[in-house]
């Protein structure tokens, strides 16, 4: 494993929210009982490469770098979607490695400032999954485009060509109108300035779903994982390349 991998709207989905919006307003009030869980977690993970099953010489890479909804938090590393993502790539016999370069409770900015870490080597796709701590926070939404524009832009400096998946969020009702058009519009905006393939939302089937996350209400459980990895896979599949 590489140094590299080691250290590293609401319109539409009106029922989801109102669960959603639930679980947040819980989570914010009620710090004593849930500690970190105001954030999308606030415990770090360190980054890691999801899998060392491929020998192929000509193995691409796969940056999957977001939050804690990235690095798994609350499951065994097995259960995390990377890693599904990863098993279902050698069930197939491509040729990709995972590297799972989430950390629980990054926001946009905390990931602008270890970009350049993380892109010390070089890699072949890249996964952005940020702004839901962003959000729920209510941090400053334009900030948050910017950040994560920023973000996509050192990516390119990199790579001009490399694929880009962006994995979507949605702010709730509760953060207000002029918030959530701003936020919801980020990542339909970046998508199409940086002709990278977007998830509109990346907790679609997943939030608000009380038997698909764990007890905090935010985070995934291993099945609702399984439904991200779908969600993932549809958006991704078509870039990879059985060379």
């Amino acid at each position: 494993m590489s140094t590299f991998g080691v250290k590293y709207a609401v319109m539409r989905y009106p029922s989801l929210f109102c669960s959603l919006l639930i679980c947040l307003l819980l989570s914010m009030g009620c710090k004593d009982k849930q500690v970190n869980h105001s954030d999308v977690s606030t415990t770090p993970t360190q980054s890691t490469e999801v899998s060392q099953s491929s020998t192929k010489k000509e193995t691409k890479k796969i940056l999957c770098f977001g939050n804690s909804l990235t690095a798994g938090y609350g499951l065994d590393e097995p259960d995390s979607w990377p890693t599904l993502l990863q098993e279902r790539i050698d069930s197939l016999s491509l040729p990709y490695t995972v590297i799972n370069a989430g950390l629980s409770g990054e926001t946009s900015a905390g990931g602008l400032s270890r970009i350049d870490w993380v892109l010390r080597e070089p890699i072949d796709i890249f996964f952005l999954e940020l702004g839901a701590n962003d959000m729920l926070r209510g941090l400053n939404a334009t900030k948050t485009e910017e950040n994560l524009d920023s973000i996509i832009l050192r990516v390119h400096e990199k790579n001009p060509d490399i694929p880009i998946v962006l994995a979507g969020m949605l702010a709730p009702p509760n953060m207000g109108k002029e918030y959530q058009n701003i936020f919801n519009a980020a990542y339909p905006n970046l998508a199409k300035k940086h002709k990278a393939e977007l998830i509109p939302f990346f907790l679609d089937k997943v939030a608000g779903v009380k038997e698909l996350n764990i007890s905090d209400g935010l985070h995934p459980n291993e099945a609702g994982s399984k439904i991200i990895l779908e969600t993932v896979w549809k958006s991704m599949q078509n870039l990879l390349a059985s060379d």
